[in-house]
């Protein structure tokens, strides 16, 4: 006789065999061989995906004496010494170089980790490189830069179909390509003396990638990117910085800087000719009645998303601009005086921005951007003391937008542990918006758990003081980097995030970092409240690893039943 069937115990067994079937099959895909199961997923809905280098610790990446940064002898920026480098290839200490070389970094392998929510692995995807087997000069292929900190974010297409992040077309352990020229923006006075295109990676659930370059982001980085594929569009929007050379800036780094659309392209990089960069949004302190600063450096952008149509950028390094979240304005009536919020029913830019060529110099690209009403509005000049340092941005609802803050970075001294515990905007801060005064407040500042200013052990890694800085090796949260989030059934929202850190290391982007996650009352803005949620680590970086971006897989349901995302 036949058992009765129970369609819930079968519903559980079945879910039971779909996680350990991927969990297996994430295991056999972890080596990267065309996977072996043609149309079988390596994404799967509902997980996570942190994206991770690995730099090649290899002493022979740099040799004692070399004369730094590449070719410099041949730019009008010249050479950092004469002396050469003086650390050799070998990590951490290859790191120490950057004391030397301000434009120091090597280019390291890109790898997306798929967790689960909780931290579980569930197998990794190499971005294809130049060490890979098979791969030639002319293969596609993206590489990132250890130890460039603010690079490859991780973003979900508009359809929630793909996840895209920006890298270097470069061969792997190349020396600075970070601060290099793009082909066609080239910097003389840049010290850098070599060229390199940037370009935008993008990967489906299959783990089937495209790349399509770039000469934005000459002299700096590319950070994040988004595709936009709803309704008919087809463009990134990408976020990044340019410029590594002297002032003024030829009109190519002025116009590859801050916020760009770029069309997608489906060809081999070989054959892709990328032109000038196309600009599609710009900020001036000029807006806010300020004093011009150095033409295209208001535009140094880091966090990047889309909410309701509206494209949302964060700002939280240099000295130029101002440390704060940005809306583009495309109705061009949002603030008249560079604060504001977004019209209702507004459209994403579909184009670049409409600019003057002859007066690029002198007037720069006009703004069509706006600090978000509440939030941060005073130029940096303009302060004593910088305090906002954003970066991640993500909505959970209309209302809500938590951001996260990176902290300042401080190394200045031995009390560096006890500056970064100190600092009070450092962590995930949520904002809420009243309606009533169209305005945004900071109803708190999520820390606990986070350790700011906490040494830890990394397995491997170096105890004791760094010769070259004289402090310690130790590195301890400072703050968070890129995060992303999901609204719960239950009323509360989960943010994971990604952490930055402060150390005696030379560059401390080189620090294994962290992946955290905090669960925080949705509706609640009581500080009381707020202060028994914590964070809890799900993930640290081992030794010669760093952690950058964090995203929902393709595919998932991030809670918001958002349309457009």
């Amino acid at each position: 006789m036949f058992k009765s069937f129970d369609l819930g115990v079968f519903v559980r067994r079945l879910a039971i065999l779909v996680v350990v079937g991927a969990f297996c099959f994430g295991l056999m895909a972890s080596a990267n061989d065309d996977f072996g199961f043609p149309g079988f997923p390596f994404f799967f809905p509902g997980n996570l995906v942190v994206s991770r280098s690995v730099y090649d610790n290899n002493p022979n990446n740099v040799v004692i004496g070399t004369i730094l940064p590449p070719n410099c002898a041949a730019t009008t920026g010249g050479c950092s010494a004469s002396t050469g480098a003086p650390y050799n290839g070998s990590y951490p200490t290859v790191f120490n170089n950057d004391i030397y070389d301000g434009s120091f970094g090597i280019t390291s392998k890109i790898y997306l980790d798929q967790l689960t929510p909780f931290g579980l692995s569930l197998g990794t995807l190499e971005v294809p490189n130049s060490l890979d087997r098979g791969i030639t000069s002319t293969s596609d292929q993206l590489v990132t830069s250890f130890s460039s900190k603010s690079e490859i974010a991780l973003n979900l297409s508009t359809d929630g179909r793909y996840i895209t992040f920006v890298g270097y077309v470069a061969p792997v352990n190349a020396i600075d390509v970070s601060n290099s020229n793009t082909p066609g923006a080239v910097d003389p006075t840049n010290p850098v003396g070599e060229n390199f295109n940037r370009a935008v990676g993008q990967v489906d659930a299959f783990g089937r990638f495209h790349f399509t370059e770039t000469n934005a982001y000459s002299g700096n980085n590319g950070r994040a990117a988004i595709l936009n594929n709803l309704s008919g569009a087809n463009a990134f929007f990408t976020a990044g910085n340019a410029g590594n050379g002297s002032n003024p800036q030829p009109n190519g780094i002025i116009l590859g800087a801050g916020a760009q659309i770029i069309e997608p392209l489906d060809v081999p990089e070989a054959s892709q000719n990328p032109g000038t960069p196309t600009p599609v949004a710009s900020f001036s302190v000029t807006e806010l009645g300020a004093k011009a600063d150095k033409i295209g450096k208001d535009d140094n952008f880091r966090g990047l998303t889309i909410f309701k149509n509206v494209l949302y950028y964060s700002k939280g390094s240099g000295s130029n601009g101002a440390n704060t979240v940005y809306f583009v304005d495309t109705t061009g009536t949002a603030c008249p005086k560079g604060v504001g919020v977004p019209a209702t029913s507004v459209t994403l830019p579909s184009a670049g921005l409409t600019y003057d060529q002859a007066n690029l110099q002198t007037d720069g690209l006009p703004s069509n951007m706006c600090i978000l009403a509440g939030f941060p509005s005073t130029p940096n000049k303009s302060l004593t003391t910088i305090t906002n340092y954003p970066f991640g941005i993500w909505f959970a609802d209309a209302n809500t937008v938590y951001v996260a803050d990176e902290g300042d970075g401080y190394t200045g001294g031995t009390d560096l542990y006890t500056h970064a515990a100190a600092q009070t905007n450092a962590g995930l801060e949520k904002w809420v918006f009243n309606s009533s005064t169209s305005t945004w407040s900071l109803a708190y500042t999520l820390q606990t758990g986070l350790g700011l200013g906490t040494p830890y052990t990394v397995r491997g890694y170096p105890t004791g003081d760094n010769a070259a800085t004289g402090l310690p090796w130790a590195p301890a949260t400072d703050g968070l980097r890129n995060i992303t989030g999901r609204v719960n059934p239950d009323g509360t929202v989960t943010i994971w995030a990604i952490t930055s850190t402060v150390s005696g290391n030379g560059d401390t982007g080189a620090d294994p970092n962290r992946l955290v996650a905090i669960t925080d009352v949705l509706n609640n803005q009581s500080q009381s409240i707020a202060a028994r949620e914590q964070f809890f680590t799900l993930r640290t970086a081992q030794f010669g690893e760093v952690l950058r971006g964090v995203t929902l897989t393709p595919g998932s349901d991030d809670g918001r039943n958002l349309e457009p995302r």
